[in-house]
Parts: structure tokens; sequence; C-alpha cells
């Protein structure tokens, strides 16, 4: 929407773990004016943004009232919250402000549904106003890494993003063993968790085949589970032999017959697996077959027991980072492939 060299007037919209880590960034950031912040649960309303987020008084009382987010006349909003709203994404962009947001919903304007993104489109021309996704997976491995390894390559085989997290040490034994399974016997994949997948990477490996001129023909999910050789206690309790203690999903991009793109993800308690799988530490791997092959490491490099404190930032700051070049965009669902390289302000 603007597209002057000054300070962005920014709205934080929902506080959760990213949300709370992209305010301290909008807050610390030298070109960007936090104006106001939108929280969901009744104890934060009223408390200062700076309180939210572990910083000291930024003169910013968050609120729960939207109609007086929507006045403050902000440039854009960092919509966060844990489900999106579609009427709520429509009356920002509508009210003049700009989108940047972790929800995976925009990343490819052409896997929506045509209805909703007929009714986003819309409501950013009425506001002059543009909306884009991103984090760090979806997002930065899966669009900007892709892209840029394959900057130079003339023929493309196969591209697989690997994605790798070791769960040993996360003392949240309702996450792992009541949502995710671990410890279970071993059993079919949830198909809602395929579905989900679907969704939830698709749109990039769409996306990046778009950009390389091989559009897809088809998505594809799987899952499989390895279990633990042996009895091995974890932060989060114990696994005992025979029990889910490592599952991978993989959603592939079909062409020809044949998967062109890839995302595998493994989530791990135990390297000691049956069958032995190829885990590595926390953080990604990305091969790519052609006539420019490359094997590429992207390690986290951060102790287990930080993990938590740590990783919220690689999503959060991506989308800080983004703001000004979202701002700067034509009105419309803008994708990786619209805006220029994100590139980090840091003074």
């Amino acid at each position: 929407m603007t597209t002057a060299a000054r300070s962005h007037r920014v709205v934080q919209w929902a506080t959760g773990t990213i949300g709370a880590r992209a305010l301290r960034a909008v807050v610390e950031h030298p070109a960007l004016t936090l104006v106001g912040v939108r929280v969901h649960a009744p104890g934060k309303a009223g408390r200062d943004a700076g309180e939210l987020c572990g910083l000291g008084s930024t003169g910013v009382t968050a609120t729960r009232d939207v109609e007086h987010i929507l006045g403050l006349g902000a440039d854009c909003v960092l919509y966060m919250p844990l489900l999106c709203d579609i009427d709520e994404v429509c009356r920002i962009l509508e009210s003049g402000a700009d989108i940047v947001t972790t929800r995976g919903e925009f990343h490819h304007p052409a896997s929506m549904d045509p209805d909703v993104r007929k009714r986003v489109e819309a409501a950013c021309e009425r506001g002059g106003t543009s909306i884009h996704s991103t984090g760090s997976s979806p997002g930065f491995i899966t669009e900007a890494v892709p892209l840029v390894l394959t900057s130079i390559a003339r023929r493309l085989d196969g591209l697989t993003i690997d994605e790798f997290a070791d769960l040993s040490q996360r003392p949240s034994p309702e996450l792992l063993f009541g949502v995710m399974g671990f410890g279970a016997g071993a059993g079919e994949f949830d198909e809602a968790r395929l579905s989900q997948a679907r969704t939830s990477f698709g749109p990039s490996l769409r996306l990046v085949a778009d950009a390389l001129g091989l559009p897809l023909d088809s998505l594809e999910a799987g899952g499989e589970v390895a279990t633990a050789r042996r009895r091995v206690r974890i932060a989060a309790g114990t696994l005992e032999a025979d029990t889910v203690a490592a599952q991978r999903l993989t959603v592939s991009g079909m062409r020809d017959g044949r998967p062109l793109l890839r995302f595998r993800a493994t989530w791990y308690c135990t390297t000691d697996l049956e069958p032995a799988w190829d885990v590595r530490a926390t953080g990604w791997h990305l091969s790519v077959d052609g006539d420019a092959p490359l094997e590429v490491d992207l390690r986290l490099p951060v102790p287990l027991d930080r993990m938590a404190e740590v990783s919220p930032s690689y999503t959060a700051n991506r989308a800080v980072n983004a703001v000004p070049l979202v701002c700067a965009a034509p009105p419309g669902i803008r994708s990786s492939l619209d805006l220029p390289q994100v590139t980090a302000r840091l003074g």
C-alpha cells in the first residue's frame, strides 16, 4: 500500500508463542512503529505490549476491541491467530491495512478455495491493500531456499526438503503422547494429519513448481512410523519398547507420474529405531537432483532444552522482515514470487 521509505505503523494481531516473538521484534525494529495490539484472552487486555513480550513499557495497551484496532490507521497488521477468520481478514484489508501472516492460507493463490480467493482479492481492491503468508516452514524452507538453490540449475529431476525435529527434550506429554501419538502402538497414520499436511505444504510445492515452469499434476501425502527398540526415558515421560518413537510425514508434488518436489517431516524421540531411519539433528536437509546437484544442511545449533525458547524467532522474524515489502506491493494476494527477496533491516 505505501511506498515511501519511512517507519511503518504496525499492529500485532494475537500474542501466542509466535505472535509474542513478532511483537518483540516490531518494538525493537528501527523502521517499524507499534501502534496497536489485538489480543484474545481477557487476561491480556489492558496490559502494556512490552509486558506481553518481555520488554519494558511501550505505551501501547493491548485490547480485544477490534473496532479500535481497525480505526488506528495502521499500515500493516501482523496477523497471527490460532485459526484464520476470513471475515476478519477481509475487514482488516478493507480498512486500508496490509497483512503479513504466518497463517498458511495465502501462500499460493491458485491453491485457495475459489470463493475465498475472490472475497479476499475484492477486499484488497477495496482497501488498496495486499496480504502475504510467510514463516519458516512453510515459507523460508519451502519457497525461498528452493528457489535460490534451483537458480543455478537448467534441469531439475527432483528436490526433497527434509525437516528434522528431535523431541526427546520437549517437556510436553500432552502434545507428544496425547496429540501426536508417541508411545502408542504402531498403526495407520491418521488421515486427518495427512490432509492437514497437504493443505499446509502443498501450496508451497505448487508455487515453486509454477515458478520453475514445471506445474504439478497432483499432490500426494503419506505417513509412516518407527518404534523404539528398547524402553527409553524422554523429557515428556517414558516410551516403552515397540511403541511409536518416530513419525515421518511426506507431501509429494507429482509430475508425469513421479515426485518432482517433496517435503518430508521427521519427528523423533530417540535414534534407536525399528526400522532404522536416517535421522539428523534438528534442522533441515535439502537434496537437489539435476544438472546442478546439491546436498545442503541447515542445522539449528540450539541446545534441545532451549529449542522451544529460540525456535519461534525463525517464523516470527521472517514475517516482521517482510512488512516493508508487503506495504510496497500492489493490491492483492502476494506470494513469494510477487515480492523482492526478504532482507532483514538490522540497524
